[in-house]
């Protein structure tokens, strides 16, 4: 397939059919990437005002083979949202369509146009009395449509799952420029494929998500928070398996943090303030949504004893107010921007087994000091077997220094990674950073199978191209 770039031809054609003020310049921020590995290209950027001109940008796209790259939040750590290669492409970027179009609170339904700030929908649902649980660092500026674009999971994955276990409908355009009138608020609908599932992950490749039907929660009506100290990550999921028979579903989040992310945090950020004056090797970040009348801390403090008892845990605090238990969740937030200022050789988004988690970490310890001298910091959603392992230059050197150690260090990891049954992409996506790991570790009968669903769907490869699938 052949396609050609959004010149001004193609732009003037766009003017004929669209209302003023729809198409822009392309300004530098919409063609950069949060870790800075990729700087993106446009000949045109539009931001449409409802679904009907994102069905027309499509369409003109289409008929012209101009390549069309949508645009969330611009906070994807793998470089789907910015195109670096090929013929200049339309750029939508859906910041204008952020309405919370309706809120059903006795269904736990919130529809939501896709450009709609993940914060604000979260605070809809608050005011409904609901919870929308997807929580993400990135919040304040993600957007909806493109955490389903990303199935993204965050740390409420352990009892809510991933974006695509909370959305019930949607409304898209599709390559050819029709619009899918899929709002359902429906949990049941047994009437054929599943076109919402289908989307929900491809990354744009499949068409543009303009709405979602967003299912909510009960808000829970007590909150716990601890920071406990474990021997080992081994000991870490005996502590999670005790923490689910003891409370069930009311474990929200489970998150193993490292010494290493602590460490890097009293380096970047410390002003920070964490709990334990020695930081410990590991430890693990606990949360609990319960039902009224329940009391959270003492089901803590419980749990507490007879991890202690069991020889699981060492230390612990339990928050005793909101502001308490902020600051923990405070630690583990700024994790990543730790990160970001040291800055990593190669960040890896994985996950495996969850019985496998301790055996990865230390073939992985293994793995790296065969090929250099590097640090490590091992954090994430222990819960759901989601790992971020990023490795870091030694202390005092720079990530430039490593730069051609990067392919290597990667390769090793995601190769350990696929050796354990794990995957090399847990939440993050595919983007255009892992499409030659894809192609690698994938199954080729699920990628004929994908190949064949890209082309009969956007046969002229208009959508996303060089993202999730080689072109």
């Amino acid at each position: 397939m052949t396609l050609t770039p959004a010149d001004p031809a193609f732009v003037s054609r766009l003017n004929r059919v669209l209302p003023e003020g729809v198409l822009c310049e392309v300004e530098p921020r919409y063609l950069e990437e949060p870790r800075g590995r990729y700087h993106g290209q446009a000949g045109v950027l539009a931001l449409p005002q409802n679904t009907e001109q994102v069905a027309v940008l499509v369409r003109e796209a289409n008929a012209a083979r101009v390549p069309v790259v949508p645009y969330g939040g611009g906070t994807g750590l793998v470089g789907g949202q910015v195109n670096v290669e090929g013929p200049s492409p339309l750029l939508i970027s859906m910041e204008r369509m952020n309405a919370v179009r309706a809120v059903y609170p006795q269904e736990n339904v919130l529809v939501a146009e896709a450009g709609a700030i993940l914060a604000d929908v979260q605070a809809a649902a608050e005011e409904a009395g609901r919870l929308f649980p997807l929580s993400l660092a990135s919040e304040g500026s993600a957007q909806i449509g493109g955490n389903l674009s990303t199935n993204a999971g965050g740390v409420n994955v352990l009892r809510y799952g991933n974006t695509r276990e909370l959305c019930l409908g949607l409304e898209a355009v599709l390559p050819n420029g029709e619009i899918w009138n899929g709002l359902s608020r429906l949990r049941k609908d047994n009437t054929g494929y599943d076109l919402r599932g289908l989307l929900i992950g491809a990354e744009g490749t499949l068409g543009v998500i303009t709405a979602a039907a967003l299912k909510l929660s009960p808000n829970p009506a007590e909150r716990g928070t601890a920071m406990l100290v474990v021997q080992s990550p081994e000991a870490a999921l005996a502590l999670l398996s005790l923490a689910r028979d003891q409370l069930g579903e009311g474990v929200s989040a489970f998150e193993l943090i490292h010494r290493q992310g602590l460490e890097f945090l009293n380096e970047k950020l410390p002003q920070l303030r964490q709990p334990f004056a020695e930081r410990p090797e590991w430890c693990v970040l606990v949360e609990l949504g319960l039902s009224r009348g329940s009391d959270p801390e003492m089901a803590l403090a419980e749990l507490f004893e007879a991890a202690m008892e069991a020889g699981y845990v060492l230390d612990g605090v339990i928050a005793q107010s909101e502001g308490q238990r902020q600051e923990l969740w405070n630690v583990r937030e700024q994790i990543p921007e730790a990160n970001r200022l040291i800055g990593s050789v190669s960040s890896h988004d994985i996950s495996v087994p969850l019985s496998a988690i301790p055996d990865f970490i230390v073939r992985g310890g293994e793995v790296l000091a065969a090929l250099g001298d590097y640090r490590v910091n091992c954090f994430g959603h222990l819960g759901d077997g989601n790992l971020h392992y990023n490795v870091f230059p030694a202390h005092g050197k720079s990530r430039e220094a490593y730069e051609d150690q990067r392919a290597a260090v990667k390769r090793a990891v995601h190769d350990l990674v696929h050796e354990m049954g794990g995957s090399i992409s847990a939440e993050h996506g595919v983007g255009r950073m892992k499409v030659e790991d894809v192609a690698r570790y994938g199954d080729p009968v699920r990628l004929a199978a994908m190949r064949a669903i890209k082309q009969a769907l956007d046969p002229n490869g208009i959508m996303n191209p060089g993202a999730v699938l080689a072109v």
